[in-house]
């Protein structure tokens, strides 16, 4: 509650009601002394009936991108509700320009515009680390394919077309010689008025950093290794790929890329939330950020945090974004998550492999979530399933998640 005893009022937007919506959904209602309300997409009956129940107000859009929408909905709702908005949150990275811009007009506290287009234009985005002195991929926003050429030529003809506000590793694909770049850039045909984003492939180490600021200092910090990078996954759709949570996340290893996320998140305006860097260590050890996200990541980190934690850090994040707090007990254990991927076409036919896998991993098995006969592919990098696992050395981990994704297969057919 606020300082008069009043309850606060904060809604939640998002497309569609995933399940990744409705654990933010949960997570903010069962704050004491805040009422929730959402905006989406879909119907309020498509809330299971305790979500619902959780709630205080619903409102369906056409489109939760369209700023003047959001707005129509937001209004609607603190008028129902008789009091004024104290949070506007979301966690689908496309919304977050949208998000701040009524935020702005409404004058509802949190990140404003400018800071938003800075994490959402990745063009923009890299313009601003440069200038701060922030190590990162070279890039270039090109406009025609003679401009492409050049700079995939000035890099050695090894470069990653990215939408410039893209989310993630949606869209993004990595293309190798001269040849091969020329084919790319004519199919993309970039123009003044839809450019291309073309960015440096970096060789090396890719990891990902989760930094909480409060008043735009940052207070807390996790990060993740790939194994391997999202790229090759993206490239290759059998590859069945984990990510690893050290226990370790202060060793001095880390010192660098602590100081420069610091710096990345003053540059682009980061104030008080949750941030996702995707950032690089090339083989001579020098660091190369990638893309910074306003936004809490994915692919299951959030759950793998808690599991490394002992604690909800769904929780911890509506508690950070409601009142500005946040604390989390020490980190227990390493913890990773093995993504399982199907192989083939079609439905899904056959997990092989799992008898052997749990016999070798069983009891380090925290969460899981299998892949079932019939289940059509998800077409995303995250696969058709995942297993959390987790232990107190960080190298029983690793070796675990290896075993486990060697072991198991999932049939398509």
């Amino acid at each position: 509650m606020n300082a008069s005893g009043e309850q606060h009022f904060v809604i939640f937007v998002a497309p569609m009601f995933s399940e990744t919506a409705l654990q933010y959904i949960r997570s903010l209602s069962a704050l004491p002394g805040v009422r929730v309300a959402v905006v989406g997409h879909e119907s309020e009956d498509r809330l299971p009936g305790p979500v619902r129940a959780g709630i205080t107000g619903h409102w369906r859009v056409g489109d939760v991108l369209d700023a003047a929408q959001l707005t129509w909905a937001v209004q609607g709702l603190a008028a129902r509700a008789g009091r004024p908005v104290h949070r506007l949150l979301g966690v689908y990275e496309q919304l977050q320009e949208p998000l701040a811009m009524v935020r702005e007009q409404m004058r509802i506290d949190g990140m404003r515009v400018d800071a938003a287009r800075n994490f959402r234009d990745k063009s923009r985005m890299k313009a601003v680390l440069r200038a701060a002195g922030v190590p990162c991929a070279r890039f270039a926003l090109v406009t025609s394919e003679d401009e492409g050429r050049r700079f995939a030529a000035g890099v050695g003809h090894s470069v990653v077309f990215k939408p410039p506000a893209g989310a993630g590793a949606l869209s993004t694909f990595r293309v190798d010689g001269e040849a091969a770049v020329a084919e790319a850039l004519r199919r993309a045909a970039p123009l003044p008025e839809r450019p291309v984003l073309l960015e440096e492939h970096i060789t090396g180490d890719e990891h990902s950093l989760e930094t909480v600021s409060i008043d735009g200092c940052a207070v807390w910090h996790s990060l993740t290794h790939y194994l391997p990078t999202p790229l090759e996954v993206l490239d290759n759709p059998w590859i069945q790929w984990c990510l690893v949570l050290p226990r370790e996340v202060d060793a001095p290893r880390y010192d660098d890329i602590r100081g420069v996320a610091c710096r990345a998140l003053d540059a682009l305006g980061m104030v008080t939330g949750l941030s996702h860097m995707e950032w690089f260590r090339r083989p001579d050890g020098s660091l190369a950020i990638s893309e910074v996200a306003a936004r809490p990541p994915g692919a299951q980190i959030m759950t793998v945090i808690s599991r490394a934690h002992e604690m909800d850090f769904h929780h911890a994040w509506a508690r950070l974004m409601v009142h500005g707090a946040f604390d989390v007990p020490p980190r227990r254990y390493a913890a990773g998550a093995a993504f399982l991927r199907g192989q083939g076409r079609g439905v899904v036919k056959a997990i092989h492999g799992l008898a052997a896998a749990g016999r070798d991993v069983g009891e380090l098995i925290v969460d899981a979530k299998l892949p079932s006969a019939g289940q059509q592919p998800t077409g995303s990098y995250e696969g058709e399933g995942y297993v959390i696992l987790r232990h107190a050395e960080t190298g029983v981990v690793v070796e675990a998640l290896k075993k486990l994704v060697t072991a198991v297969r999932v049939e398509l057919g």
